[in-house]
C-alpha cells in the first residue's frame, strides 16, 4: 500500500505555522537553546525544528507542552477556566447519542 500524502485545510497550516513561530520566538526570546528546550519536553532537536517550522505532523502534545514550559497561553482560560470548560464539555456530550448517525434519506423528523 503506497503512502497517501495527508492533506490539510489552509485554516489548519497557519495555525500550525502560528504556534511553531510563537514557540521559536518565546525560545529565542528567552536565550534557551534548542536541545535544552527539546530535553525538556522529552523530544529530539529535529522533532522540535519541525514544531517550529510548522510541521501540522507534530504531535498536538508536544506542541501543548512547548508551549506550556515557555508560558505561550494558547486559550484565554487559566487551568481553572480551562478545567471548568472540560467539565461542561463532558456533561453536554453526556446529553448526546452515543454514536453519530446521519439521519436516513426520507425520514421525517416527528421530535419536537
Amino acid at each position: 500500500m503506497a503512502n497517501k500524502k495527508r492533506s490539510y485545510a489552509r485554516y489548519t497550516l497557519a495555525a500550525a505555522q502560528l504556534i511553531g513561530k510563537l514557540i521559536h520566538l518565546e525560545r529565542k526570546t528567552r536565550k534557551m537553546p534548542a536541545q535544552d528546550l527539546a530535553e525538556r519536553i522529552g523530544i529530539t532537536r529535529g522533532t522540535l525544528h519541525r514544531l517550529e517550522q510548522g510541521d501540522p505532523k507534530v504531535e498536538l502534545g508536544i506542541a501543548f507542552e512547548a508551549c506550556t514550559i515557555l508560558g505561550i497561553r494558547l486559550f484565554d482560560d487559566d487551568l481553572r477556566g480551562i478545567t471548568f470548560r472540560d467539565d461542561e464539555a463532558s456533561k453536554r456530550l453526556a446529553l448526546l447519542p452515543r454514536y453519530a448517525r446521519p439521519s436516513r434519506p426520507g425520514e421525517v423528523d416527528n421530535d419536537f
